[in-house]
């Protein structure tokens, strides 16, 4: 039996499946692995320090700027699934229970039609006062070089919803129990480098459950997987597609 033979056996044969995902599903897209991004930032610049809570409450508008250049929001409007995500779509319009959790914050899994999806690192379509808690859309983030809130009163400087360095991250014990009720669990386009993120496969591994990783480049918990294909993920997943037929 082939690699993605036993793969697709076991999307086959579960209910609950969680699948874990990276900049990998979104480079199909055309959307660019932030952390690759070059040009940006002078020798002594660090995204880190820009993109982060502590700099956008000590300069929330050179934070908007630099936001805005960092992440392409402008393009944001342009990107549209592509064949990952809509595979991941099918295999839920099929009855099964899939759950996505996604590092990638440009809402494309939510676009494609799929219902649960954990942002771990949130979503760069909206943006919520600090002051209020009113929340905005994207076509309002795009309006101003500064979003502001346009509520009576307030007026303050928007904050997007994505985790900024330094931010907490509020998705992982949602996470973390996505995993531990599942019957199999996918992770796809992700090295697997950021934390704590990284360590969500390894509460599958603790909890025996079978596991597939689906990535261009080795990851440093490949070990732990029951099967690996390092490919395209186009690839990958158009040959899951014909399996599965």
């Amino acid at each position: 039996m082939t690699v993605i033979e036993k793969i697709t056996e076991k999307i086959a044969t579960s209910q609950n499946i969680t699948i874990l995902t990276g900049a990998g599903v979104s480079t199909a897209s055309g959307i660019p692995d932030f952390r690759s991004t070059n040009g940006l930032w002078a020798e002594d610049e660090s995204r880190e320090y820009y993109i982060s809570r502590s700099y956008f409450f000590a300069n929330p508008e050179d934070f908007w700027h630099k936001y805005k250049q960092i992440f392409r929001v402008k393009l944001l409007k342009d990107y549209e699934p592509n064949l990952v995500h809509r595979f991941l779509q099918a295999l839920e319009r099929e009855g099964k229970n899939i759950t996505i959790i996604t590092q990638n914050v440009d809402g494309l899994h939510e676009r494609a039609g799929n219902q649960a999806i954990i942002e771990y690192h949130g979503n760069l379509n909206t943006a919520t006062c600090p002051s209020c808690g009113a929340t905005y859309s994207l076509t309002h983030i795009l309006k101003q070089s500064i979003p502001t809130c346009n509520q009576v009163g307030c007026g303050d400087i928007l904050k997007p919803d994505i985790v900024l360095f330094g931010d907490p991250i509020t998705q992982h014990e949602r996470a973390e129990q996505a995993i531990r009720t599942s019957d199999y669990v996918m992770v796809m386009g992700t090295s697997l480098l950021v934390s704590p993120f990284n360590l969500l496969p390894s509460i599958a591994f603790q909890s025996n459950i079978p596991m597939a990783l689906l990535n261009r480049e080795a990851t440093p918990y490949d070990d732990i997987f029951d099967c690996i294909i390092h490919d395209d993920l186009l690839k990958i997943v158009e040959n899951l597609k014909n399996e599965l037929k």
